[in-house]
Order: C-alpha cells, then structure tokens, then sequence
C-alpha cells in the first residue's frame, strides 16, 4: 500500500482536515465540499435514517459516498476503516462511522458521528417495539421481511463486490486472502476473528518486508486489547436493568466482524441463557434489523424494549455501542502515529483483504436465509438489474420501499 499523508492540523481552528491532493486519493471533485465534521454529521445523519442493507451494504454506501463522490477521504483511509472494524471488537459499519469522525476531530469527532448515525434507526425501531408489545406481535414485520430480504441481499451483493475490487485491485496475494476468507464464512456461517488476525499478521509480514527481528517489532494493539478482555467476568440474573446492561456491554466488547456476528451471542444469551425473549420475539428483533435503516446491531434497541420498555431500550442502546466508540479512539492515536510504518501498512491490507472477503461469505450466508421460495428468487433478479443498469439510478431506499410493498402484498 502506498504511503499517503495523515490529516493535518488548521493553525487557527486546531480542526482535522483532509489533504487536497495525495498519492493515495485526488483532490475533491471539482463543486464538491471541503470535508468539515458539520458536514460529516449531516452524512451520517441521512445515512443513518435512510442507509439499508445492514453493515456490508452501509461500508459500501460510505466508500461510494466518502471516497469515491466526495473525496473526503483516500482509499488509504477507508482501508483503516475497514481493517479497524474487523480486527476490533463490535460491529463494522458503526466502527468505520466513528473512524472517520475520528479522523476529522479526534474522539469528539467519533461520537458526534456515532450519535446521527444511531438515533434515526433508534427511533423508527423504538416506535415499531411499541406497537409491537401492544398487539403482541406483528404478522406485517414477517412480510416486509420476506419482501425486503432479496432486496437487501442485491444490495449487499454489490456492496461486497465493489468493496472486493476496490481493496485487492488486482494483486493476486490479496484475492488469495479474501477467497479463502470468503469460503471459510460461508461454510462456517460466522466471521471467524482469528483469521482476520493472522491474515494481518500475513500481509505485514508479506508487505512489510520479510520476517522481523527479535524486539524490533511494535506490537499490534487488537492483539493487546483482546489478551486484556479475556478475563472479564459475565455476572448478574434476572432480568434486571443492571444485568441486562452489562449483557450488552459484552455483546458490543466480544463480538467482532460485521452487526450480523451479534446474532448468535444476542440469542445464546436472550433467548436459551435468561429466557428474556421467546423465540419468536428474537427472529422478529434480528428481523427489525435487518429491515430498518442503520446499523443492524440497532437490533439491541428493540430487544431491550421488550425486556424493559423504553428505558431498556435506551439501555440496550447505549450499552452495546460504547465498546465500539473506547474500541475506536483508544488505540486511534497508536494507528494514526504509526500509519505509514510498512508493517501497519501490510497490517491493514491484510486484514482488508479477510474483510472483503468475509463480506462475501456473510452476503452468501444472508442468500441462505432469504432466499426462501420463487418470490424471492425472481425479487433478487429484479432488484440486482435496477443496482446493475446505469441510464437511471434507483436509489437504494426507494428500491427498499418497492420491495416491503410487494412483500405486504404477495405475502400477506
């Protein structure tokens, strides 16, 4: 990876801000904003409101949008992004926001993009809990469901390729690294960590040049950071708010890769551990977010109305993202300090690579679930070819909109 420049400080205002040109990434397009975090806020605001498809889709919405569109950030940058969501605890898409809030204004930049991008998926979520707890469940989220599913699986199915291409180009090492990534998630069904890892540890060596020497090597934080949390003990029964808090506080510290790696932890422990949902309630949770715009973790808010109404569901909120938020700007400093050292560098590509790759697994993991009957198939086909054709573009929510109307009306 090529060595591209760090952002650098305004005399006047101490603001972060984007170089104009580097080796990495071309000045702005010619019409195009100069990158403020006022500006970053508004992104992720309307991402957040209108962003569908869950993490895979919504890290390709921010590399067309941020990188490629705008020019806000390098590839160079987007890669850190990416590498950092993977290899740290918590979800990819909420990871990668905060990083580039990071970026731009330290860690007040991180949570003033974090909080745009989670209240709107919060709100519309917290409002379809209530009418869910009152009518005792509702048949129409299974067949929105139905109907979206194959629309959001085109979606994602684009996101993964693009990002594919975009971070390996065409360096046949890299495509090794995400084929074998991407075969080992579909199989397995679950994004595996330690492949993410070694697959780091690979490239800075591969990349970085050659096998170090002994005491000459800087350790690499994910690899401190997870030896530092094995220890931490699960405590608390019942459905308390204090033990339902710290059951999402580990749900957002021990579970890495993309939101849909909370899945099987949030059901162990909601449904077969404290019996605090049935099981029809977490199918139609994890449903909830799937459908709605923003990160798909945004699943805990509806979980925790059910366990504890609304302040439950404030709690279940907060809890599950301030591990992704310390996970971002605690070893933000280490990263932003060491970035143009060749073993970080080899680092992130290989560890992009395993993402991109895992991104293709899970979208083939998501294809098992959705896909369920004709329907599905033929709303899938229909769906790639309105992404795929470039005389009019269809946006993404409208495509979404499309397909929850058809799914009310075929399913129903």
């Amino acid at each position: 990876m090529a060595a591209h420049r760090g952002c650098t400080k305004t005399r006047n205002t101490g603001r972060l801000k984007s170089p104009i040109s580097t080796a990495e990434g071309p000045a702005p397009a010619s019409g195009a904003a100069e990158r403020t975090l006022r500006g970053l806020v508004r992104y992720f605001l309307k991402l957040g409101a209108s962003g569908f498809g869950g993490p895979i889709a919504l890290v390709g919405y921010m590399q067309r949008d941020l990188v490629e569109a705008r020019r806000w950030f390098t590839e160079a940058e987007f890669q850190q992004a990416l590498a950092i969501g993977q290899t740290m605890p918590g979800p990819l898409a909420a990871q990668a926001a905060m990083w580039f809030g990071y970026l731009q204004a330290g860690a007040r930049g991180a949570l003033a993009v974090a909080l745009p991008f989670v209240i709107p998926p919060f709100v519309i979520v917290t409002a379809v809990a209530v009418l869910y707890s009152e009518y005792q469940g509702l048949d129409w989220v299974h067949h929105i469901f139905r109907g979206v599913g194959p629309a959001v699986l085109a979606i994602i199915a684009i996101a993964s390729y693009k990002l594919a291409r975009s971070t390996n180009k065409t360096d046949p090492v890299l495509w090794v690294i995400a084929a074998v990534l991407c075969t080992v998630t579909a199989i397995a069904g679950a994004e595996i960590v330690w492949l993410f890892l070694l697959a780091g540890a690979f490239g800075a060596i591969y990349y970085g040049g050659g096998l170090p020497k002994l005491g000459g090597v800087a350790g690499i934080s994910p690899l401190a950071l997870l030896g530092a949390v094995q220890g931490l003990a699960w405590t608390g029964t019942g459905a308390s708010l204090g033990a339902m808090a710290l059951f999402f506080v580990k749900a957002g510290a021990f579970t890495f890769g993309s939101g849909l790696a909370i899945v099987p932890f949030l059901h162990q422990g909601l449904v077969e551990q404290h019996g605090w949902l049935t099981e029809q309630q977490f199918v139609d949770a994890v449903a909830m977010g799937l459908i709605s715009p923003g990160p798909v973790v945004i699943m805990a808010t509806f979980a925790g109305y059910l366990i504890y109404g609304l302040t439950g569901a404030v709690v279940a909120t907060v809890a599950v993202f301030v591990p992704v938020y310390l996970f971002v700007v605690v070893p933000g400093g280490f990263i932003r300090r060491h970035e143009h050292h060749p073993r970080l560098q080899g680092f992130v590509k290989g560890a992009t690579a395993a993402a991109a790759g895992a991104i293709a697994g899970a979208a083939i993991v998501i294809a098992d679930q959705v896909i369920e009957d004709n329907w599905s198939i033929l709303i899938t086909i229909v769906a790639l070819g309105a992404l795929l054709q470039k005389k009019t573009k269809v946006p993404e929510p409208a495509l979404v909109a499309a397909a929850a109307a058809l799914g009310l009306v075929a399913f129903s």
